[in-house]
């Protein structure tokens, strides 16, 4: 017998086809109304973005940001430096879904493992040998040195480095599909944070005894 569709099983039925269908909508970014919306970073930020200066106040070189000055790969034993051109740096990005870093290497100089919890990111290698790593959430490891030229991408969320190793200066630039990336540095959340984490949960986590775990975190403040 055809159910009636007006009886409860039906319908029910129906609205449970319309939520396992996809829907367009809700599958991407809604488009935005209006051109541009550069952020007014003296305001809270909002649901997601900065809100907008007047579009009065708005001049040309909003729009324009540097990436080419060299940053300084001295202050720290990494070796590296990270010019960020995200919304808080270059306000313009407000609300457009875009990003850029600069990455600058010394000799050795490492980006270390960390994430990007709001973005994927893809970097070109502009100098050097640079040996770009990532771990999957199945604990699979996949790297390769990338020289002037070469592009990679690392997925959301996935930890991951690049290390310079070869024998000059290398420098990537890197982009992510969010004007507000976030990261995640490793060593630093791990060891480094305010207030510390607590000595019992590192020490099981890495099976290491207390003097261990004290030795990393005086070298991150913690």
């Amino acid at each position: 017998m055809m159910k009636s569709s007006n009886s409860p099983l039906y319908l029910l039925s129906c609205l449970l086809m319309l939520l396992l269908l996809p829907v367009p909508s809700l599958s991407a970014d809604p488009d935005s109304l209006q051109d541009f919306c550069v952020a007014d970073l003296n305001a809270s930020i909002s649901i997601n973005g900065f809100p907008c200066i007047p579009a009065s106040k708005v001049n040309a070189s909003d729009f324009f940001f540097a990436l080419s000055k060299e940053g300084v790969t001295n202050t720290s034993n990494l070796n590296s430096s990270v010019t960020p051109a995200n919304v808080l740096a270059f306000p313009a990005v407000n609300t457009l879904g875009i990003s850029m870093n600069r990455v600058d290497f010394d000799l050795g100089g490492l980006n270390p493992p960390h994430s990007h919890p709001r973005a994927t990111e893809m970097g070109l290698v502009a100098e050097g040998s640079i040996l770009v790593g990532f771990v999957t959430t199945s604990n699979v490891y996949y790297s390769k040195v990338l020289t002037p030229g070469e592009v990679f991408v690392i997925p959301r969320g996935l930890v991951h480095f690049q290390k310079n190793v070869g024998n000059k200066k290398g420098i990537v630039f890197t982009s992510f599909n969010s004007h507000m990336p976030g990261v995640v540095i490793a060593s630093t959340t791990l060891f480094g944070s305010q207030p510390p984490m607590p000595n019992e949960v590192l020490t099981q986590a890495f099976q290491v005894d207390d003097a261990v775990v004290n030795s990393i975190k005086s070298k991150f403040g913690s």
